[in-house]
């Protein structure tokens, strides 16, 4: 479960892909797969979420880890790495962006 409080010393990825209606399930699909077989078992994964707008032209990846390195160590495994030439396949763009908690309400 996902935990969201400034100064937790975790790093909180945000990943958005622009998609068309005609693929967004089909990426949804691909990004559920990679969680329940590979992503969730590398170390440091603590939480992770998919999110879809009502138009399926956007899906937005909330994922943390223990570390930034963690989240970067997985990023370059081959397995991972062909996982990411398939997204790109489904996606008119995709871009993984690091952030830290500035506030929570």
């Amino acid at each position: 479960m996902p935990t969201i409080r400034k100064g937790e010393l975790r790093q909180t990825v945000i990943t958005t892909f622009e998609v068309t209606p005609g693929t967004c399930q089909d990426l949804v699909d691909a990004l559920t797969e990679a969680y329940d077989l590979f992503i969730s078992n590398q170390p440091g994964f603590i939480a992770a979420g998919i999110h879809v707008n009502d138009a399926q032209t956007r899906i937005a990846n909330y994922s943390q880890w223990a570390k930034r390195e963690d989240f970067q160590a997985m990023l370059r495994t081959p397995e991972m790495r062909e996982r990411n030439r398939r997204f790109n396949e489904m996606c008119k763009t995709f871009e993984p962006v690091m952030y830290d908690v500035a506030a929570t309400f």
